[in-house]
């Protein structure tokens, strides 16, 4: 569980999630003090490193020469639609097959199996 917590700075959020304190906020240019990623680019952030964190797993436990991975995500909302784009950098000696084994154990990694299943969110207010 991440608890958020946002007082009055404008629009600096306080995460707990009970191991790590961290933050979110806004750019200047939406009114925030970009103190820290804003939420996309958490969002953007999660699926980067879940992406980056499996490949490495995966290539380790095969004992695969990966010396590196790189992933870049980005997110974009298109006419009601939320579009993520992801870009994989591998870097090693691997031969094509294990790079296509890598792509596609990136599409299984939970991040992008939750993002990309159906989602559900349930809320409450308590006061």
């Amino acid at each position: 569980m991440t608890k958020a917590s946002i007082a009055t700075t404008k629009y600096r959020v306080q995460l707990d999630n009970g191991r790590h304190l961290f933050g979110a906020d806004e750019p200047e240019e939406k009114g925030g003090q970009d103190t820290a990623p804003a939420p996309d680019e958490l969002l953007e952030a999660s699926l980067a490193s879940c992406t980056a964190i499996t490949l490495r797993m995966y290539a380790d436990r095969k004992q695969w020469n990966l010396e590196q991975v790189e992933v870049e995500v980005n997110l974009e909302r298109v006419e009601g639609k939320t579009v993520f784009t992801r870009n994989i950098i591998l870097k090693g000696n691997l031969e094509e097959e294990q790079k296509e084994r890598l792509l596609q154990i990136a599409k299984l990694c939970p991040v992008s199996k939750t993002l990309s299943g159906t989602i559900e969110i349930k809320t409450s207010i308590n006061t």
